[in-house]
Parts: C-alpha cells; structure tokens; sequence
C-alpha cells in the first residue's frame, strides 16, 4: 500500500489515523503490529522507488535484486486489548467503531451487578450502577460544585450527578472513558425525561473487586508461589471512617492438589492484596495452569 499511494496525498500520520480506525483488518487483523510496521512500510516504498530509478544497462537478470524486493516480515509486538483497539478508534474517529468501552469490562463486572443501566428504577433505595462516565463537566451547584457526567453501559445510558466531595476523594478516577462502579439513588429526570442518578458512592475496578468479591482462588502446584512479595508490591489499602480503619482489599485462598487429598488454605488478612489488573496477571502467571479467578458468590 504504501509502496503503490501518490505519497503527495497519503503521509505516516494519516495510514496510522487508517489502521486505528481498523481499514487494514481485511489484510491484517492485528492492528498494533500493523501500526508498528507504518515506519518499516514507508523505508521499504522508499528502497522501491529508489531501485526503480537505479536500473543499469547490465541489469539483465530480474531476480538479481530479489533480497531488496522482499517486503521486511511483521514486527512482533503485544497485541492491543479490547480497551487499547476501542479508545485507538476513538482517538482516529470520534467515537468507538467496532463496540463500546464497556465491553472489555462486561463479563466481570455482571458477576457482582447483575443488572444493566437500563434496570435503574425510580426509587430511593441505593441501586448499584456501572458504566463507562462521558461528558463529565464540573458545575457549581447550591451545595458546592458539583461532577456531572454521563454514564454509559453499551446499551443505556444515564445522566449521573456526583458531590463536590466525591469529586475530591475520586479525581483521579472521575474521567473521561474509564469505568466506575457506582451506589446511587435514581431519580425521574422532570426536565428531560428518563432516568438521573445521584451518586453515593463510587469505586474503580480494583475496588469493586475488593468491596464485593469473597476471595481470589489460585490452584497450587508442587510449590508455593511469592505470596509475600505479592502482598508487598500490592498491599491492601486502610481507609479510617466513623467505624474505624478498614482494611481495603481482597482475601487469597490457596487450592492445593494432592493424589490422596484436596485441601483449600485462606491466608486470612495478612494475604489481603489490592486486585488492580497489574497484581491479578501476576498472580494468573504463578497459578498452577494460570488457574487464579475471584470468586464473587
């Protein structure tokens, strides 16, 4: 492609805006070495028209420059997650292509809360509510500023309202495109219809991992793997409240296989770790078949 395109019109920024946007899955699906491959690409057109330019009067043998003919092979790097590819869309078109931002999080987080966005009724009771937050503008209100934001789950979205003091406390999670688990009571929205949340507590992946499941269990070969290097690179977190200092974080379980026995170990508080994605990879990578999954129920 590069090789055949009027280079006058078509330059390394805009085939890298066209495997964002996923032009070249019909040649190759993975994008991110085909965006690896944009610099290697163009070297290579440029050695083509060069040797195009170059042929002698000797040059009777068309196989005489097979080697720098030879396109150069695909560079290997790691492939871009759900996440990666949708936001590498957006970044290219304005908007998510080929799903939402919310798919890379669906199976998980349906383990803890059931229900969709589109299952909010009106009521004053707390209701779990978890999206991908849109359109987040802060706005000074009565009672103080105030985050709103949309909050979508692929197939409903809901406008959310957050107080000045859960914008402090989660500022580095209330952005653009990321997931938040959320506790609200919704609301009839009487200017515009549907449904308005107001939010009364809020938590990231790792943290919903930590407040709702029951333990991480790993499967044990012959071996026990770092656990204490674990916990240490990844500790629970201590938040103090009105009841106390609580210890924020998910248990560890330990499944060990024997010919004659099975027996499962908790490692009881001092096992606690904080289950960001970073600490569950690693825990997946020493698990006996990569076998580690948080049980919810």
């Amino acid at each position: 492609f590069c090789a055949r395109v009027d280079r006058g019109r078509m330059n390394k920024r805009a085939v890298e805006a066209m495997i964002r946007a996923g032009a070249f899955d019909a040649l190759h699906a993975d994008r991110a070495a085909t965006l690896a491959c944009v610099g290697l690409a163009f070297d290579w057109a440029d050695a083509q028209q060069a040797h195009a330019h170059q042929g002698g009067l000797f040059d009777f043998d068309a196989t005489a420059h097979g080697a720098s003919t030879q396109e150069p092979a695909m560079p290997q790097v790691a492939a871009w997650t759900v996440r990666e590819r949708l936001l590498h869309e957006k970044a290219a078109l304005g908007c998510c292509l080929s799903g939402h931002l919310f798919d890379a999080y669906e199976q998980e987080v349906r383990r803890f809360a059931r229900r969709g966005l589109d299952a909010l009724q009106d009521s004053r009771d707390l209701q779990l509510a978890v999206g991908i937050v849109g359109e987040l503008r802060v706005a000074s209100g009565q009672r103080g500023r105030v985050a709103i934001f949309r909050l979508e789950d692929g197939i409903t979205a809901v406008e959310a309202v957050a107080s000045e003091e859960l914008l402090e406390a989660h500022r580095d999670l209330l952005r653009e495109d990321e997931l938040v688990v959320l506790q609200v009571r919704a609301q009839t929205d009487r200017f515009g219809g549907g449904l308005r949340i107001q939010v009364q507590a809020m938590w990231s992946l790792a943290g919903a991992r930590a407040r709702f499941g029951r333990y991480l269990s790993v499967a044990v070969a012959d071996g026990l793997p770092p656990l204490a290097d674990l916990v240490r690179s990844w500790p629970a977190r201590r938040q103090t409240t009105d009841a106390g200092e609580l210890l924020q974080g998910l248990g560890v379980r330990l499944r060990l296989r024997r010919p004659q026995a099975v027996a499962e170990l908790d490692l009881g508080d001092a096992g606690r770790f904080w289950p960001c994605d970073e600490a569950l990879a690693r825990f997946k990578a020493l698990a006996e078949a990569g076998d580690a999954a948080i049980v919810y129920e």
